[in-house]
């Protein structure tokens, strides 16, 4: 396959969790209903139509959740402020609209949420910018643009640095989230970064290449990054505890790549399912949690063992795993509700 075939195949995989649909007002979520699994209890709710990431503060008990309905023009799109416990939403907040006669809205796709200065960062893929929004009201703060094709965004509260993924063009993007201005920019020629972590230890920030199968490392005080071969069509990434270890959710492959950064080598391979997208590490138990778009379930890792201990069913397609203490949230575009609403998932984690 062609080089430009095969990022046309990778693209496409990208933008097909950009599902249509319209946003379920916040009164209308139904009851969870919980199911059990091996030690693991998953709890879904009906949430919105076209919903993309989730990210949870810790200091309000808050999980963010973004919305995205349709292609361009989008004129529905949310930030969600969801109560973690009860799964239902607390309120939505409108981006700004962009465009008077269309009514097209800055719309969010990736979210990440900053407790140290009580904020949530979006990314807005396609108005190529990132946008930060206020966790005490929702008020939009501002926009940061020149971030090509903005896929995901992470948080370093030690250094106040957000990083953004611009798969458009190849770019790491750093702002200030005190003063919310652009503060470095790293472009590697050639690449498609899309999935980010950042060690909390070290402020290196970690970004999976989808066009390259591999990890981009850029420590802060690096000339250059560095760079990890891993599984076929690298699109998330995640973090062990120590900041050793990396994990890649590799969507072609089906796998997921334990990745030993200081030797910069993949040390085991687990499949965990079909189309997996999105993987996340349980900060309590330090095990893995791949969600399989395709397969329709979350893999539960034991790294050490390279095993899947537990497979849980998540509805069709979810989208993204995030995590808290003993606990994970995903966000699937299965329709699945009663008015044809994506799912939010609550798994409390067996031990």
């Amino acid at each position: 396959m062609s080089t430009l075939a095969c990022r046309i195949r990778r693209t496409a995989a990208v933008a097909v969790a950009l599902a249509a649909g319209s946003v379920l007002a916040p009164t209308a979520t139904a009851a969870p209903a919980g199911h059990h699994h091996s030690g693991s209890t998953v709890t879904s709710a009906p949430l919105a139509a076209g919903l993309y990431q989730s990210s949870y503060s810790a200091r309000n008990h808050v999980l963010w959740a973004t919305t995205a309905v349709g292609r361009p023009p989008v004129t529905e799109s949310a930030l969600l402020k969801v109560d973690p416990e009860s799964l239902k939403v607390k309120a939505a907040y409108q981006p700004p609209v962009t465009d008077e006669q269309t009514g097209a809205v800055e719309a969010v796709y990736g979210v990440a949420v900053d407790d140290e200065h009580n904020t949530v960062w979006t990314t807005n893929t396609r108005d190529n910018s990132v946008a930060v929004y206020s966790q005490r009201g929702g008020a939009h703060l501002k926009t940061l643009k020149n971030v090509a094709h903005a896929r995901e965004i992470v948080v370093d509260e030690r250094r106040n640095t957000a990083w953004a993924s611009g798969f458009g063009d190849g770019s790491l993007v750093a702002f200030d989230t005190r003063t919310l201005k652009e503060k470095k920019r790293v472009t590697v020629e050639g690449s498609s970064p899309t999935g980010l972590a950042v060690d909390a230890r070290t402020g290196t920030v970690h970004a999976t290449d989808l066009e390259g199968d591999r990890i981009i490392s850029l420590s802060p005080h690096a000339k250059q990054p560095k760079f990890v071969p891993v599984g076929d069509g690298p699109i998330s990434v995640a973090l062990s505890r120590d900041g050793r270890t990396a994990y890649t959710a590799n969507q072609t492959a089906g796998t997921v790549s334990v990745v030993n950064l200081r030797k910069g080598e993949v040390t085991r391979t687990v499949p965990t399912g079909a189309g997996t997208l999105s993987v996340a590490t349980d900060p309590r138990s330090g095990r893995v949690l791949a969600a399989n778009r395709t397969a329709g379930d979350l893999a539960v890792i034991d790294p050490r063992r390279g095993t899947v201990v537990e497979t849980l069913p998540t509805g069709p397609n979810p989208n993204h795993v995030e995590t808290a203490p003993g606990r994970a949230f995903v966000v699937d575009k299965s329709k699945a509700g009663p008015a044809g609403e994506d799912q939010v998932h609550r798994i409390r984690l067996g031990r």
